[in-house]
C-alpha cells in the first residue's frame, strides 16, 4: 500500500429526501425515486449499480412520505407466495432480487438543509472510512464501471473522488464545473476548484460535475463548519471546494471522467430518453418497441 493508499470504500449514501417538484402532480403522493424507468424504480437502478461497485452496506437518506422506498426493497412474503402459486417465477425472481441487493439502513434527513446536510447526516454510520456519495437522479448505463473506477482511485490516492463529464460549453452554467488539472501516466485528474453554474465564459472548463463522488471522511468535519450557501443549504460542492483551497492540508480532490451514457432522471426529458432507450434494449420489449418508434418517427414533422 503505498503512502496515501486508503482501506477501499465499501459504504455507500444515497440521499433521497427530495421533494420532486419537477415531476409534480405525479410525486404528491410518490416520492420521485419510485417512478418507473420500465419496470424498475429508478432507485433500484442506482442501488443496484451500488452493488455491483462491491458496496455491501447502503444507507438511504430520505424524508417525509418516503416509506414506499424502504417497502420496494423489503420482503413481501404474501405477494411472494401469490406468485409462487400462480407459476409466475419470472416474476417471483425480480420481485425476490430487489429485497435480496444488499443490506440497506435509512435515515430521516428531517430538515431539507441540502445535499451537504443530507451527507453530514450519514457520519456516524460510515465512521472514519472512505465512501460513496450516489444521487438518485442520475442513472448510469449497467455496463460502465465508473463507481469502481472512482473508489479505485480514492484507495490510490488518499483523497476524494468526484465525477466529471464533457458538456457543450453553452450548457456549463446549468452545472457545477471543476477546474482541473492532468496526473501524468494517469487516467484520473487533480481537481483545483469548483465552480457552481459559471456563465460560460467564466467556466474554467467544459467538466461538469455529475452525481457520483467517493469521499475521504474529512468531509465530515469540513461539512460541519461550512456555512449554508446557495438557497440557504449546506451545499457539497462548498465542502469539496475547501478540501481544493487546503492543497496539502486535505488529502486532495480528484476527478475521473465519464465518457459513457447517463440519464438524468430528474429532468422530464431526459426521464422519458431513459424509459424508450431501455426498454428498446431489452429482449422482450425492444423488437416490438422499435418498430413502432419507426413507424412513429415517420408521421412527426418539423
Amino acid at each position: 500500500m503505498s503512502p496515501n493508499q486508503t482501506k477501499r470504500a465499501h459504504k455507500a449514501v444515497i440521499p433521497a429526501a427530495g421533494l420532486g417538484t419537477r415531476f409534480l402532480p405525479a410525486t404528491k403522493a410518490m416520492p420521485k425515486e419510485m417512478l418507473p424507468v420500465v419496470d424498475r424504480p429508478a432507485i433500484q437502478y442506482v442501488v443496484q449499480e451500488a452493488v455491483d461497485a462491491g458496496l455491501d452496506d447502503v444507507l438511504m437518506i430520505t424524508g417525509r412520505s418516503k416509506r414506499a422506498l424502504e417497502d420496494h426493497f423489503d420482503r413481501v412474503p404474501a405477494l411472494e407466495a401469490s406468485l409462487k402459486e400462480s407459476g409466475k417465477d419470472k416474476l417471483l425472481t425480480e420481485v425476490e432480487h430487489a429485497s435480496d441487493l444488499g443490506e440497506i439502513h435509512y435515515l430521516r434527513q428531517q430538515d431539507p438543509k441540502g445535499l451537504g446536510h443530507a451527507v453530514l447526516r450519514a457520519k456516524t454510520h460510515v465512521g472514519n472510512d472512505p465512501f460513496a456519495v450516489l444521487l438518485g437522479d442520475d442513472l448510469i448505463d449497467e455496463s460502465e464501471d465508473l463507481l469502481k473506477r472512482m473508489i479505485e482511485v480514492q484507495q490510490a490516492t488518499g483523497g476524494s473522488v468526484v465525477a466529471l463529464m464533457e458538456v457543450p460549453q453553452e450548457q456549463i452554467s446549468a452545472y457545477g464545473c471543476a477546474d482541473i488539472t492532468a496526473v501524468d501516466g494517469q487516467e484520473y485528474v487533480q481537481v483545483n476548484g469548483l465552480v457552481e453554474k459559471p456563465a460560460p465564459e467564466d467556466a474554467p472548463s467544459n467538466l461538469a460535475i455529475i452525481g457520483r463522488y467517493v469521499l475521504h471522511p474529512e468531509i465530515f468535519e469540513i461539512l460541519e463548519n461550512t456555512p449554508p450557501g446557495r438557497g440557504g443549504e449546506i451545499q457539497l460542492t462548498d465542502a469539496m471546494q475547501t478540501i481544493s483551497d487546503k492543497g496539502d492540508q486535505a488529502h486532495g480532490m480528484y476527478g475521473v471522467v465519464f465518457k459513457g451514457r447517463r440519464f438524468d432522471t430528474g429532468d422530464k426529458l431526459s426521464y422519458l430518453k431513459a424509459n424508450i432507450v431501455l426498454a428498446c434494449e431489452r429482449g422482450d420489449l425492444g423488437p416490438d418497441l422499435r418498430e413502432w418508434v419507426k413507424d412513429f418517427a415517420k408521421d412527426l414533422q418539423d
